[in-house]
C-alpha cells in the first residue's frame, strides 16, 4: 500500500523507469504468472488506452507531428505514458497483494491495525456468502428463462420483472443472514471475546518491509526534488 501512494505521486517521466522496474522485480518474486496479469488487466486497461490515445492529440502546446487538421502534442504524449505507466504498475502492485495473501490474511492485519472486531466479521461473512448469493441469482436467472424471459428491450414488464427479481434476492439474503446469525448466537457468539491466533513476524518480513518504506521515501524524495 505504501508503494501505491508512492508510485501515485509520481509525475516526474524521468523516474518511471524506475517505478516500472521495481514493479517487474516484485512480480517475478510474486511467483503469479503472467496470464493471471493478463486476464486482471483487460478491461481496465483497455478503458485507459483508449483514453492514451486520445490524450496525445487532444492537450498540449507543442506540435510533434501535423496531419492536415490533427497535430500530435509533445505534453499530451508525456501525459499518457505517465498516466498509462502509474495505472498499470500501481494495478499490478495491487494485483501481487491480493493475490498473494488470503482474504483471512488481509483482514487479520486490517485488524491487526485497529479495524474493529465487528467490522471484521462482518467482511468475512460477506466474503463468505457473496459467491452463495451470486449462485442464487444465477439459479433464479436460469428458473426465468425456462419460464420463456429473454431480456431484449427495456419495457415496463420488463422493468418489473427484474425489480421483482432484486426483491426475492434481497429477502432471500436477509432471511439467510437471520439464520446465520440465529446459528452464530446459539454457537455463543457476541457473549465471549474470542482472540485469533496471528503470525509472528519473521524478520525477512520486517526487513522487506523496511527496503519497501526505504524505496518509496527515496522515490517520493526524488519526486519532491526534480
Amino acid at each position: 500500500m505504501v508503494l501505491v501512494f508512492a508510485f501515485a505521486a509520481v509525475e516526474d517521466a524521468r523516474l518511471l523507469p524506475i517505478v516500472a522496474i521495481a514493479t517487474l522485480v516484485l512480480y517475478r518474486l510474486s511467483g503469479l504468472s503472467l496470464t493471471f496479469l493478463k486476464s486482471r488487466l483487460r478491461y481496465p486497461g483497455s478503458f485507459l488506452f483508449a483514453l492514451a490515445i486520445v490524450l496525445p492529440f487532444a492537450s498540449g502546446e507543442t506540435e510533434i507531428v501535423r496531419l492536415g487538421t490533427i497535430a500530435l502534442y509533445q505534453e499530451g504524449s508525456m501525459a499518457a505514458i505517465v498516466i498509462l505507466t502509474r495505472f498499470v504498475c500501481i494495478f499490478t502492485v495491487g494485483l501481487i497483494l491480493l493475490g498473494t495473501s488470503s482474504t483471512i490474511a488481509l483482514i487479520d492485519a486490517l485488524q491487526s491495525l485497529g479495524l474493529p472486531s465487528l467490522i471484521a466479521d462482518m467482511m468475512l461473512l460477506f466474503y463468505r456468502y457473496l459467491s452463495e448469493m451470486g449462485d442464487r441469482l444465477q439459479t433464479m436467472q436460469t428458473a426465468m428463462r425456462l419460464r420463456g424471459f429473454q431480456l431484449r428491450r427495456l419495457s415496463p414488464r420488463t422493468l418489473r420483472i427484474l425489480a421483482s427479481l432484486a426483491g426475492s434476492l434481497l429477502v432471500r439474503s436477509y432471511e439467510r443472514s437471520e439464520q446465520v446469525y440465529q446459528a452464530m448466537k446459539l454457537r455463543g457468539y457476541g457473549y465471549a471475546s474470542t482472540k485469533r491466533s496471528r503470525r509472528k513476524i519473521r524478520l525477512a518480513d520486517a526487513i522487506a518491509l523496511g527496503g519497501i518504506l526505504i524505496f518509496s521515501v527515496g522515490l517520493a524524495i526524488a519526486e519532491w526534488s526534480m
